[in-house]
């Protein structure tokens, strides 16, 4: 049976796995969160990152829930791990050539595997499971089966792709980014670029067959793996750039709310009431090829769940989803309810991203203005996202004096006094 049925696509699922997973936060978390005992098997990893990903919970959420039950010291590794989540939106956002390089090399794989038959040979079996490689072929079932695969196997399966299958990086991050529940552009592309040696210039990771064996408690030990990794061949970093500045909206400005899945808890970032509330899903724009059903579902189900929620939370009478990426219905919503103005949440750079770049334009034909509003978590994290992660880190400890714990016990009270359901 799939354990994609584990993600229940809610922010009260996402806030009780938050609860159950607590305790297990601190000592727990840093000693044992890089074995992979199987799937379905996860417990010693939060498993938080498709709710995190998609802001069904909050980092600040999480991070301020963990802070009710340790010291910083003592979460100090859970604690980075949602900032590397951070970092990576961060340091892409001031890199926009990055995303577009990433886009234009993936095009020029994709266009060899119509030409190059050894290669899309390799391909369809390292993307069906079918390699004959221990560990890789259960990581990639496990992925296509469940939308979710262990953090330290991804990096394992990234150098497989890269140094022992020798298929383009490119093409193992649009699989991952087609089947992850948690495929976010920023995380998932640098990720990819980290273990080719493309982020750390010359530092490349290497999967170890005793490496896998003893964090796979003995399960696998692979043999025949690329002994070396090789960085691949440097590209030119674009420049960086300046964060665009944060917009505002004016409290008396009539508008309509749009809900996109890069971004489900507007009822804390929106602070007066729309005329109307719209989602749209977007997930198809992820990639030329198929993205998986797990992910279609499990975002199809989450924007549902927060256009009900804001609804409820904004006390409006229409909350619907329109076609997806129909933004002559954008325009229809807005004349009906004699607003010019759509609010939505700021999207990081990708397809979301550039989706409304282009709604924007057309809006403009019609003298309508879109207002993507950008929370003070990323206004005061992002900046600092400059060089490599442990620059970053350095300033974790000013980030945490922002973050509220009071307000987070009474919302965990809330989900922990009842029965939990995952």
């Amino acid at each position: 049976m799939s354990n994609v049925q584990k993600f229940n696509a809610s922010r009260e699922a996402a806030m009780r796995r938050l609860a159950e997973f607590l305790p297990r936060s601190g000592r727990a978390y840093a000693e044992r969160r890089n074995y992979d005992f199987g799937a379905g098997k996860h417990t010693a990893v939060s498993q938080l990152s498709p709710y995190i990903r998609h802001r069904l919970i909050l980092e600040e959420e999480v991070i301020a829930a963990v802070l009710t039950q340790f010291a910083p010291s003592s979460a100090e590794k859970f604690i980075q791990e949602v900032f590397w989540r951070t970092y990576w939106k961060g340091w892409l956002e001031q890199r926009p050539g990055v995303w577009t390089s990433y886009q234009e090399g993936l095009a020029s794989a994709v266009s060899l595997l119509s030409t190059d038959g050894s290669m899309a040979e390799t391909y369809e079996r390292a993307s069906s499971g079918k390699t004959g490689i221990e560990a890789f072929d259960e990581w990639a079932i496990e992925l296509i089966n469940t939308g979710y695969m262990h953090n330290h196997a991804r990096m394992w399966f990234a150098s497989i792709w890269i140094f022992t299958l020798k298929l383009p990086w490119q093409l193992g991050a649009d699989f991952f980014y087609r089947h992850l529940l948690d495929g976010d552009p920023a995380s998932n592309t640098l990720s990819w670029r980290w273990v080719g040696g493309l982020h750390t210039r010359g530092k490349t990771y290497l999967a170890r067959p005793s490496n896998i064996q003893k964090y796979t408690n003995g399960r696998f030990k692979p043999q025949g793996l690329a002994g070396t990794t090789p960085p691949l061949e440097l590209d030119d970093v674009p420049p960086m750039i300046s964060i665009s500045p944060r917009k505002n909206i004016a409290s008396d400005v009539p508008f309509v709310l749009l809900v996109t899945e890069e971004d489900m808890v507007l009822e804390s970032l929106v602070t007066t009431s729309p005329r109307a509330i719209i989602g749209v899903q977007l997930t198809h724009l992820r990639s030329t090829f198929e993205v998986s059903p797990n992910v279609s579902s499990f975002i199809a189900d989450a924007l549902v769940d927060t256009v009900m929620r804001a609804k409820a939370h904004f006390k409006v009478p229409q909350a619907e989803m329109i076609p997806s990426a129909d933004m002559q219905e954008v325009i229809t919503v807005l004349k009906a309810n004699d607003c010019k103005t759509l609010v939505t949440a700021y999207a990081a750079l990708g397809p979301v991203a550039a989706w409304l770049e282009r709604l924007e334009d057309n809006m403009r034909l019609h003298g309508m203005k879109l207002v993507k509003l950008r929370r003070d978590y990323d206004e005061k994290c992002w900046p600092h996202a400059k060089k490599g992660f442990f620059p970053f880190k350095e300033n974790i400890p000013g980030f945490l004096k922002h973050i509220e714990t009071d307000r987070m016990e009474s919302i965990l009270a809330e989900y922990s006094s009842e029965p939990r359901l995952l």
